[in-house]
């Protein structure tokens, strides 16, 4: 491992010393050849507003996207890190209410700040907010952590539902919607789904870079064995740390997207029910590769939408379970992991 991350090192010093346009390709290179699936794929996710209606657009792909996002930063955490957290959910809905707390709303709480302020501050506090979550939990392991982050999430919670000078307690804030910016309203379908998918790819880049870069594969190397790491010269609690930083900054994005989408905040969106989706549609997808967030989204989403009409919707967290429990006993990588079992499978048959 120690080599690998001097050959990273001296990879970081041969690109700074490279002319911009080569140094630009060899940054291309650390987010890895653009395969021919990812060119259909962003080619129907571009076209797919045309042919889909508002309903899908907006209900569909947007919310899909913006909790794939999220799920992103829990996958960032636990795919790379050997981290999981159940606060990510917290972490969005606090960049959710500093929009509505600095931005405006129907509540007279509210600052009506400028956006071009309110979003790098909403962003800002959230991804100090991870980095104090992460402070408090990374001495811990396994299912300490995830108690840990989950008394977080709970005590967030139950703080926003009984202040009522800060968080306008049970309520929340309603009409928190985004602004009108180059004369697009940005919660129209198309507009959302479009800037979803732009923050979305930048996200997704964002995680497939850092798991390449130096701090990425030490990260790995501390999931794998923070010991060795540790006698190696590096610091794994500072590692650690600031991979909730990350997490934190990519949740703060997703939480605002999902606020705007709701067009709201309140105590019922960060709730134990919210905390505990995100890490199904994380395990759902596959947290191993970043496109496992977003396969597990969209497949929640329209299980969410379209579950009424096969069970009452009393049930649906019974069949949400149940989905769940099966592919973690047939397939621990989610349903991307299945799909390539699948395809290996049919590849070793061909031949």
């Amino acid at each position: 491992m120690s080599s690998v991350v001097e050959m990273r090192a001296s990879a970081i010093a041969e690109v700074a010393a490279l002319p911009p346009a080569k140094a630009g390709r060899r940054f291309a290179t650390w987010l890895g050849k653009p395969t021919p699936g990812y060119v259909v794929l962003t080619i129907l996710l571009l076209l797919y507003p045309w042919v889909a209606s508002p309903f899908f657009t907006f209900q569909i792909g947007g919310q899909s996207l913006a909790l794939g996002i999220i799920a992103l930063s829990l996958a960032f955490l636990a795919g790379y890190g050997g981290m999981v957290s159940l606060a990510q959910m917290t972490l969005a809905g606090v960049a959710g209410y500093m929009v509505a707390i600095l931005g405006s709303s129907n509540v007279a709480v509210s600052l009506n700040w400028p956006w071009w302020v309110v979003l790098p501050l909403a962003i800002a506090v959230a991804t100090l907010a991870s980095v104090l979550v992460g402070a408090i939990s990374v001495r811990t392991e396994g299912i300490y952590t995830i108690m840990i982050t989950l008394a977080i999430g709970v005590a967030f919670y139950y703080l926003t539902q009984q202040n009522y000078e800060v968080f306008n307690g049970f309520n929340g804030f309603p009409r928190v919607l985004p602004p009108s910016v180059f004369g697009l309203y940005w919660r129209d379908p198309l507009p959302y789904y479009y800037l979803a998918l732009g923050v979305a790819a930048l996200c997704f880049g964002f995680v497939l870079y850092v798991r390449r870069s130096t701090f990425g594969i030490a990260l790995q190397g501390i999931r794998d064995n923070p010991r060795r790491m540790r006698a190696l010269g590096f610091n794994v609690t500072a590692h650690r740390v600031a991979a909730y930083a990350v997490a934190g900054l990519i949740a703060s994005l997703g939480g605002i997207l999902f606020t705007w989408f709701n067009g709201r905040i309140s105590p019922g969106s960060i709730g134990i029910g919210p905390l505990i989706n995100i890490l199904v549609i994380a395990v759902l997808g596959g947290v191993r590769h970043p496109i496992g967030p977003f396969i597990g989204a969209v497949v929640f989403v329209l299980l969410q939408n379209f579950a009424i009409d096969l069970v009452d919707r009393e049930r649906f967290n019974m069949l949400i379970g149940t989905i769940f429990l099966a592919i973690v006993l047939f397939s621990p990588d989610g349903l991307l992991g299945l799909w390539q079992r699948l395809r290996t499978h049919f590849s070793a048959r061909r031949l």
